[in-house]
């Protein structure tokens, strides 16, 4: 077990970690295509177009591990990616909600996919909700920090793509959305602040993983 406050040597084994093994595993369009419970698992979850891919390749310091696209809803299924040699935990990347460009149906399946893994992997040990820091909490992001409250996930928020915004701003942001998380039972109090382009928070966020993941 890490020591959740000690914090430079989390940060600095979370560094070796993720320069290491990290591979995708598959992709899962339904619950019984999910892999073998065995390890603890990381959830991301956020907006279409919140960024999801692109601070999934920051925070693993790949280029391409997780396929970033400008168009929003392009991740439509559970995708896994597993962490070290031997695999000490999994990383799960969810799909975009929100503006999906697809029909009501469709767009209706991942969120049944989504609220049926929440509510029943129990290797799942946080989720990672995205928000972007140019738009802070929207009404669809309170309505998924609902369903993780309901499913009893613990999660932390964390603003994406910081480097849009001037730091005054950003600044406004993240009081504002911390204060909105502290009223979910759920939520982890703090917020994470980071931007895959400048790098910022990176290093803070794969420490929170680790720790998360290993607690």
């Amino acid at each position: 077990m890490i020591a959740p406050d000690d914090n430079a040597a989390l940060a600095e084994q979370a560094a070796r970690l993720f320069s290491g093994r990290v591979e995708f595993l598959l992709s899962a369009p339904a619950l019984k295509f999910l892999p073998e419970a065995g390890v603890p698992e990381i959830a991301f979850a956020g907006r279409s177009n919140v960024g999801k891919s692109s601070l999934l390749n920051a925070l693993t310091g790949r280029k391409s591990l997780a396929r970033a696209s400008v168009t929003p809803g392009r991740t439509q299924e559970l995708n896994f990616f597993e962490v070290g040699e031997p695999t000490l935990f999994r990383l799960v990347d969810m799909p975009g909600y929100g503006f999906a460009k697809a029909p009501p149906a469709v767009v209706e399946k991942w969120r049944r996919l989504i609220r049926d893994f929440l509510r029943g992997r129990v290797v799942l040990k946080r989720t990672l909700l995205l928000i972007d820091a140019r738009h802070g909490l929207k009404p669809v992001d309170a309505e998924m920090m609902q369903m993780l409250d309901e499913a009893a996930v613990g999660y932390r928020v964390v603003l994406t793509k910081a480097d849009k915004i001037k730091p005054s701003e950003l600044a406004e942001v993240a009081s504002r959305t911390g204060t909105q998380a502290k009223t979910h039972r759920a939520a982890h109090p703090d917020v994470l602040v980071t931007s895959a382009e400048t790098g910022e928070g990176i290093a803070a966020l794969r420490a929170a993983v680790l720790a998360d993941a290993t607690l």
